[in-house]
């Protein structure tokens, strides 16, 4: 399926009206360079549990929950948040390119998510849900205000709730909608709810792990800029590399308690998806 994902990324990547030498190029660049696709994967692995036939039609949805993803990270790697040299493996855009080319392509990023479920092969009341989530999720109480908290309180510890709660909307909300996504694609809304929190414990886990992974692991084995958050309320900084390693061993087992709950198919896809990510902090 990844294979088949990644054809379909390349060959709807939209064409750029103008005469900009560049810009398509950026583009293309950051969205086909590489990346785990982890997102799109959980709403993949929810669709072909529940209703397997609307896999090739969900590819759309895919792509834009990983567009907008891609946004959030060239605009993560800008000198004025980051100032990230690296991500995926390659230099940042701001580094091969420019600042501006950076900020405009993460613009079109975070906008085209919206076109490609509008052209998508759904019903327009099911296309109507789906930006709804995404919207909802990867937006202003979402993604957005977890990015302006992290960035605001900068040099300032808070106390670990409120890291919990910065990290829930910054990492968690996005990963949540995946899942849920997963299920208004299935038309499973009895799912919907259940999917969604354990989306919101599953992107906790994930930046507790990428807090310490960002410590033990070079920037060439991490694909991106390294020990670049020393500054921030990143777990690790906050309760110590011991600490974190604890508390994401803690949350993955319960996680993996929580998958249990969830019909058969549903337990046996996520399972297959999440062997490799549960306990990747187990360096």
């Amino acid at each position: 399926m990844n294979v088949e994902f990644e054809r379909f990324i390349v060959e709807n990547i939209p064409e750029v009206d103008g005469f900009h030498p560049h810009f398509r190029d950026a583009l293309e660049l950051i969205l086909t360079v590489g990346g785990k696709r982890f997102r799109p994967q959980l709403l993949f692995a929810v669709v072909k549990a529940l209703q397997p036939n609307l896999i090739e039609n969900s590819f759309y949805i895919g792509m834009a929950i990983e567009s907008l993803h891609t946004y959030s990270l060239v605009h993560d790697d800008l000198p004025s948040m980051d100032n990230a040299d690296l991500r995926r493996g390659a230099e940042t855009l701001h580094k091969r390119y420019d600042e501006v080319t950076a900020i405009l392509v993460g613009d079109a990023l975070n906008t085209l998510p919206f076109e490609i479920i509008s052209n998508s092969p759904f019903r327009d009341d099911v296309k109507v849900e789906l930006v709804r989530s995404l919207s909802k999720n990867g937006g202003l109480n979402g993604m957005v205000i977890g990015q302006a908290i992290d960035c605001y309180f900068e040099n300032e510890t808070l106390p670990i709730e409120k890291i919990r709660t910065l990290h829930k909307y910054k990492t968690g909300k996005l990963i949540a909608s995946s899942l849920q996504m997963g299920a208004i694609i299935s038309d499973r809304k009895d799912l919907e709810k259940e999917l969604y929190d354990f989306g919101i414990s599953l992107g906790l886990l994930f930046q507790i792990q990428d807090d310490i992974l960002d410590v033990l692991e070079s920037d060439a084995e991490a694909g991106k800029t390294t020990n670049n958050d020393g500054d921030k309320n990143s777990f690790v900084t906050v309760l110590g590399l011991q600490k974190a390693i604890e508390e994401a061993e803690k949350e993955a087992k319960n996680l993996e308690e929580r998958l249990l709950l969830f019909p058969m198919e549903l337990k046996e896809n996520l399972e297959i998806l999440l062997e490799k990510y549960l306990f990747r902090h187990r360096k």
